[in-house]
């Protein structure tokens, strides 16, 4: 008979790294949980005990006491006096029909595709670069600087989101509200920097800008729509568009931005990202601004205006068209994704409190709302000036990074025209006729240097295969040059002596 501490049973179960992002006592919990679920541990085999499992692991005693109390408050674990720790027999336990449904095959009979309303897998995928933050030289487009992150602060916000008062504002259900404090700091501190006012009651919390765009889409289009957008242009708006049944007009985009006047008139909407163009990052003039408002007036059109890569701080500051909109049909989209992080999902919608009113009754049916512990998080966030802070921190290092990208460019790949744009967080290249940047990138990354090909950002991919976007938000200004000089090998160059 095995006995608790028999290296064969034990020593595959627990693999505790200081390294981890959790603590010595939760990664021991996480093992054990793992182990008893995988049906890895007889509910008639003891544990090792504290002293020698802490002494396999290398951690101090208390650490594991303390591990196996809380298993056994949670009823894991069974305390058995000079006996030790087992596994609850309550917890292995399930009823024998349960266990003879598990263990069957479903046998696939049903065609799912043939059966689908929507066709979102027909859509352009995404860019997926998984282990970007593996990459020597990640130009990747959207991703967070760990360098940068505010760690320190980010952890002070969630742990005062977590105090017992604080908890009792959040964890209700909110239905179809958000948080109060939130909407009061997106209304004061992010807004204003755009020249945009606005009331409590036209502000919406989201997901994001892409399901601001789909809640927008959802409500407000279908069969007849016809949606005018930049060509190049936000390829995930052109396929939720899509999805929602509108027909979407391209329309050309140059060094002033989208061209107004080859807008079709009977478009309904029209799609823009004025501040920093999505991709090429230039901004819309203010001629084709003013325009634009009075076209969409005439010809009573609603615009929805993505506030792009608009947080961080820029020289000259464009006000958003919202701010200059007099006839209430300009719709805002804006997110914290590229100064606080995109995997938080944080965005909001500004309009009319009409239009608001009607996307509350809309959210409330897909997600009710945004999980209200990250609203406050972000809220205390805003209230406490750490975004301000970072938000400087964020445009002093891109504007370096993108001076450094746009001169190695120059200097290692000159038949590549980088776009000459001032501020944002990508350069847009447009390289000579016949290159063909997907097959650069997947060279390029052999080599640990990740870039995204430019192609999906236009209505027809197949003709545009020698754009290229270099992101800077996730690159150390160290390692631009190097990157940009073993992209230039892999492009066929032999770059130049340093």
């Amino acid at each position: 008979m095995s006995s608790r501490t028999d290296p064969a049973i034990w020593s595959g179960l627990f693999r505790i790294s200081p390294d981890s992002g959790q603590t010595l006592q939760a990664q021991i919990r996480q093992a054990i949980v793992a182990a008893i679920l995988d049906r890895q541990i007889a509910a008639s085999m003891p544990l090792p005990s504290c002293r020698v499992l802490a002494e396999k692991l290398g951690v101090a005693r208390g650490t594991v006491v303390l591990a196996f109390q809380q298993l056994v408050d949670q009823g894991f674990l069974i305390a058995r006096e000079r006996r030790g720790h087992f596994v609850n027999p309550d917890i292995l336990a399930a009823p024998a029909g349960l266990r003879e449904v598990a263990t069957r095959t479903p046998k696939e009979t049903i065609d799912w595709r043939a059966r689908r309303r929507v066709f979102a897998s027909d859509m352009p995928e995404p860019v997926k670069q998984e282990n970007w933050i593996k990459a020597s030289y990640p130009f990747v487009y959207g991703q967070f600087d760990p360098a940068l992150f505010p760690t320190a602060e980010w952890r002070e916000c969630n742990r005062m989101a977590l105090a017992v008062l604080e908890i009792r504002n959040w964890a209700a259900d909110m239905v179809d509200r958000d948080d109060p404090l939130l909407i009061e700091q997106i209304q004061a501190r992010l807004l204003p920097r755009r020249g945009i006012f606005a009331n409590p009651d036209e502000i919406i919390v989201t997901l994001g800008a892409q399901n601001a765009l789909y809640m927008l889409a959802t409500l407000l289009m279908g069969k007849g729509t016809k949606v005018a957008m930049e060509n190049p242009g936000y390829p995930d708006a052109r396929a939720i568009f899509r999805l929602a049944g509108a027909e979407v007009a391209s329309v050309p985009v140059d060094h002033e931005g989208i061209d107004p006047m080859a807008i079709p008139r009977d478009s309904n909407f029209v799609f823009v990202t004025p501040n920093h163009h999505c991709p090429t990052m230039v901004a819309l003039s203010d001629e084709r601004r003013n325009f634009l408002l009075e076209d969409a007036e005439r010809n009573d059109r609603i615009i929805i205006e993505d506030g792009y890569d608009s947080q961080l701080m820029d020289e000259a500051p464009q006000q958003a068209l919202r701010s200059i909109d007099r006839s209430g049909r300009v719709i805002y989209v804006g997110s914290m994704s590229k100064t606080l992080a995109p995997g938080l999902r944080i965005g909001f919608i500004v309009a009319s409190a009409g239009l608001i009113a009607e996307l509350r009754a809309l959210r409330r049916f897909i997600l009710r709302h945004p999980p209200a512990n990250n609203q406050r998080a972000v809220a205390l966030f805003l209230s406490l000036g750490h975004h301000e802070a970072l938000v400087r921190r964020l445009s002093t290092a891109f504007a370096e990074r993108r001076r450094r990208l746009t001169q190695a460019v120059d200097a290692f790949l000159p038949e590549w025209q980088a776009i000459n744009a001032p501020t944002g967080t990508s350069v847009w290249l447009k390289g000579p006729r016949g290159a063909n940047a997907h097959s650069l990138a997947e060279v390029a990354a052999s080599r640990g240097v990740l870039i995204e090909p430019g192609a999906r950002f236009f209505d027809r991919p197949e003709n545009n295969a020698h754009f290229v976007r270099l992101g800077i938000s996730s690159i150390a200004l160290q390692h631009i040059e190097p990157g940009i000089r073993e992209l230039a090998t892999a492009a066929g160059r032999r770059p130049a002596a340093a």
